[in-house]
């Protein structure tokens, strides 16, 4: 292998002097760290997919905290690795120090949590090369032999795909995140609204949502429009149920394990939802989107620029208005269904 840049990524001397004797068939071991909720997981998939393809000898790790496994895509690798969250902070320093160690010697470490766990995770294990994507620059003196830069103007799942091409290895575009599940089968087409989201502050606020779904249900009377309901007990859509009782082409659902939330976001026409896992989810399984973004000021980074994927946000970080999601909406529904 080689180094394959000019400007946009760092490498040191250590690799610089070690890259040219390496060969991909000769890794045996790669770790990828990855630390993160459903969203998480989903964007890291491509990567792993990558490495599968160009170090077909090597067994891949996937490391982990135990506060994040939701989702994790343990299918497409050979052994994970778990380390302590924030949902264990009784354990003490020497035991959390001790179960980073057992990730054990590695050929490569994709770092691609970008966190302070991570951080000590890529610093106390043995790697012949330590890749990562830090924000900041001094980071990569400390923690990695190569880096890429990080970028809030880059969707994240190609800029994890950036540590691969820093190595010459052509990677596939646009990413394939090869999202496995079943399309639910249903009479008509739908649309699916998830109007929740990990944390208050990204929701857009029920009366909007309801305004719009109640739009959507008028516009589109032959399709069906399901509201789906988030996993914690605050994520409840009765408020914008209430509000929507006139419409018989609107059903509130709440999908159990996590294959039946698959099967209803691979089966539908369009995805509508704040800055969420679930809108992740449904750009890995390839149906379009259209997001809702405000409290997060990078929405490029969460914005696939490629494929029926649209971010709805204004320039001053306001919450955007019925009629702007509104129009992003028809506009992606005359794409995906140009006779409804």
């Amino acid at each position: 292998m080689k180094l394959w840049y000019i400007r946009g990524a760092w490498a040191s001397r250590k690799a610089k002097a070690m890259l040219p004797n390496i060969q991909p068939q000769a890794i045996r071991r790669i770790a990828v760290i990855r630390h993160g909720a459903l969203g998480d997981m989903v964007m890291v998939r491509p990567l792993l997919l990558e490495l599968r393809r160009h170090f077909p000898n090597a067994e891949l790790t996937l490391s982990l905290v135990t506060n994040y496994t939701y989702s994790a895509p343990t299918e497409l690798v050979d052994r994970v690795h778990v380390v302590y969250g924030n949902d264990r902070r009784d354990v003490s320093r020497r035991e959390q120090i001790r179960k980073m160690r057992e990730l054990g010697p590695q050929d490569i470490i994709f770092d691609c949590a970008d966190t302070s766990r991570g951080y000590w995770l890529t610093l106390l294990s043995s790697a012949r090369l330590k890749i990562g994507y830090p924000f900041r620059t001094w980071q990569r003196y400390v923690f990695y032999d190569a880096a890429v830069f990080r970028s809030d103007f880059v969707f994240e799942a190609d800029n994890m795909l950036h540590m691969l091409q820093l190595f010459g290895l052509k990677t596939q575009h646009p990413p394939v995140p090869s999202f496995p599940g079943v399309a639910k089968e249903h009479p008509r087409q739908y649309v699916v609204y998830f109007p929740t989201a990990s944390i208050i502050s990204k929701c857009w606020p029920v009366e909007r949502f309801a305004e719009l779904i109640a739009r959507m249900a008028a516009t589109y009377p032959h399709q069906d429009h399901f509201v789906m309901q988030g996993v914690t007990p605050w994520e409840t859509i009765e408020p914008i149920m209430r509000q929507l009782g006139g419409y018989a082409n609107v059903q509130g659902i709440q999908p159990g394990p996590l294959a039946e939330c698959v099967s209803y976001i691979k089966g539908a026409a369009l995805v509508v939802a704040n800055d969420t896992g679930v809108r992740n989810l449904a750009i890995a399984a390839g149906t379009p989107t259209v997001g809702i973004l405000f409290a997060t000021f990078v929405p490029y980074r969460y914005w696939p620029l490629y494929g029926l994927h649209d971010v709805v946000f204004t320039p001053d970080a306001q919450i955007p208005s019925v009629d702007a999601v509104y129009a992003s909406a028809v506009v992606m529904m005359k794409k995906v269904s140009p006779g409804a």
